[in-house]
């Protein structure tokens, strides 16, 4: 791995190297991103998406809204309601009619789905952390650090 000290863009505002770092962030996520699609789908027959929202109903036992899910992946219902409804005709997920709301249900994954899920988990973190394998523990403790402080910072801000 090859890393350019930190003098190389030392004259330039603080601007630009925000920048510079916001550019490496998104080039850096989106091919970790591409690598766990194609994976996704050459090795389960599945997406992402399909992936994300199994995540979050996994997460939620008791299930959650379609607008959980939504808020929670930062995605439109439109999105979710797809991918819902493939899942409950696979049975890998059910709704069930929320009490005192006729209008809304709660989507959970079945004990089939808890399965399905738990072996595709199983093989993304294997897959992250063989995307990952050039860093050491210290690089990931160094940049988890370091981006937990620039999210507070965003959060805080917003």
């Amino acid at each position: 791995m090859t890393t350019r000290p930190a003098e190389t863009h030392r004259a330039e505002p603080l601007s630009k190297s925000r920048l510079r770092l916001w550019l490496k962030l998104l080039k850096t996520s989106g091919l970790v991103e591409e690598e766990l699609r194609r994976r996704m789908r050459a090795e389960l027959g599945t997406t992402l998406p399909r992936f994300d929202v199994m995540s979050a109903l996994s997460r939620s036992p008791d299930g959650l809204k379609m607008s959980e899910i939504s808020r929670r992946l930062r995605v439109s219902n439109g999105n979710i309601t797809g991918i819902v409804d493939k899942l409950t005709e696979e049975g890998i997920a059910l709704r069930v009619a929320m009490p005192g709301d006729r209008r809304a249900n709660l989507v959970r994954l079945t004990p089939k789905g808890r399965k399905v899920f738990a072996e595709h988990a199983g093989r993304h973190e294997a897959w992250v952390d063989e995307i990952l394998a050039e860093l050491n523990a210290d690089d990931v403790a160094g940049m988890v650090l370091r981006l937990d402080h620039l999210l507070d910072a965003i959060e805080r801000a917003n």
